[in-house]
């Protein structure tokens, strides 16, 4: 459980709503859980040497992930960048198989030959993360024309931060989905930060939605403390997708606690911007609108046991997980 800071009230809902959204809400706020603490673990092993290479944390964002992928059907596509832990877990890959995949072992969900920023799962339709910042654009604006070609009713999302909006293919993909009407949804997770640069001093326009108009495209901006909200954000954009073929540019206004990546000690921002972001915590803020609508503390800490339980499993799992063997990776080397 977060301390209980000084966060902002709640969110007022009628009595209706209440009772419509506690259990989603509930199953929402145990994912960003699991998120965070699945998050917090990884850079526990990384900082002991037990994961090598990149790995990029989710903390902060889990909101985004969280409410995005409530509004897909199993039918939809999702596409990642290499901030993909959120995305894998909030589509329900299993923290086992992710956390396996970061120590490199043959039990992760790519077999332990993709590691942090490529998490896999054609079953789910978790088509990976990508690592080449803004090439996986037009890579989702294909999968979109195949769901259209198909006949399909099949919707893409693909995450992308605010500082790949300035590469080419961003826009050469965004040109073709609104030329084409294409079932796609970009979603700019705008985390103030391209790495270690603020938003300032890379893009001349701070309303990264704004660029939507240039392709006749529809276009949605809000910020992702409450997942309720971010819900009925992408709801709205997902059945436009769906019913109309049309796509939309949208922009989550998020922030990540920690640095870039674990190798970024973050020292560009203040500790005092940090902890400010930190009072619109998007898991303490679930929390407070489950309080107020009736879930004790004590059934908090419940899904809170719960959830860390399942994060110590992942870790175990992971460490006694074997190496991948020289046939598999002999397989997937030659052809």
């Amino acid at each position: 459980m977060l301390p209980r800071r000084g966060a902002p009230e709640a969110p007022q809902r009628g009595a209706k709503a209440v009772h419509e959204h506690t259990a989603l809400l509930r199953e929402l706020h145990r994912t960003m859980l699991l998120i965070r603490r699945f998050e917090e673990a990884a850079a526990k092993a990384y900082s002991q040497g037990r994961i090598g290479g990149f790995l990029h944390l989710y903390i902060g964002q889990e909101a985004s992930a969280v409410g995005a992928l409530s509004a897909l059907g199993p039918e939809d596509y999702i596409v990642g960048t290499y901030r993909d832990h959120g995305l894998a877990l909030a589509r329900g890959m299993s923290a086992r198989a992710c956390m396996a995949e970061l120590y490199g072992k043959a039990t992760g969900c790519s077999r332990g030959m993709g590691g942090s920023m490529h998490f896999f799962d054609a079953s789910r339709k978790m088509m990976g993360g990508y690592g080449i910042v803004g090439g996986h654009v037009p890579l989702a604006a294909g999968m979109a024309f195949a769901s259209k070609y198909r006949k399909e009713k099949g919707v893409t999302l693909c995450f992308l931060g605010e500082g790949a909006v300035s590469i080419g293919d961003f826009h050469e993909a965004l040109s073709l989905a609104a030329l084409w009407h294409l079932p796609l949804v970009v979603v700019v997770e705008n985390n103030e930060y391209a790495m270690g640069t603020p938003l300032e001093r890379t893009l001349s326009v701070a309303d990264v939605s704004l660029k939507a108009l240039a392709y006749g495209m529809a276009r949605d901006r809000f910020r992702a403390d409450d997942v309720l909200t971010v819900r009925e954000h992408f709801q709205t954009a997902v059945q436009r997708a769906r019913e109309e073929s049309l796509p939309t540019l949208l922009e989550v206004q998020t922030y990540r606690y920690r640095g870039h990546s674990m190798s970024d000690p973050g020292k560009y921002r203040t500790a005092e911007e940090v902890e400010a972001r930190k009072r619109n915590d998007c898991v303490h803020r679930a929390e407070l609108v489950l309080q107020e609508w009736g879930v004790t503390e004590e059934e908090l800490q419940a899904v809170g046991r719960s959830v860390e339980a399942e994060v110590e499993d992942a870790v175990r799992f992971a460490e006694e997980s074997p190496e991948p063997s020289e046939e598999l990776i002999e397989a997937l080397t030659y052809a």
